[in-house]
């Protein structure tokens, strides 16, 4: 299996290990009232699924993106980070002749 599809499927599992907690804290917490109303409600665990799904996406992709930035190469070089500095632009005055109008 590719590195990256490997890498993928981990923060997938990662995302959505993290989105079951997010919503048992949720539950737990009785945030807004959630906790009650599904609780209360004969359909509650669809809604604690939805949930789990809809949060595990967004967690998910979070993950990933996280560890691909992550993977990026440090630019702080020799000179801790500041790099070569640029050089300035000096405005150089031009001497430009007038016209009169007439010819």
């Amino acid at each position: 299996m590719p590195k990256l599809v490997r890498l993928y499927l981990e923060s997938v599992a990662v995302g959505f290990a993290v989105a079951a907690a997010f919503t048992g804290g949720l539950m737990w917490l009785d945030v807004a009232g959630i906790g009650h109303l599904v609780l209360g409600s004969d359909i509650g665990l669809i809604a604690v699924a939805m949930l789990v799904i809809f949060n595990g996406i967004v967690f998910s992709a979070v993950q990933f993106a996280f560890r691909i930035m992550n993977m990026a190469e440090d630019d702080a070089g020799p000179m801790g980070g500041r790099g070569a500095r640029e050089p300035v632009l000096v405005p150089v005055p031009v001497p430009v002749k007038q016209r009169n109008g007439r010819r």
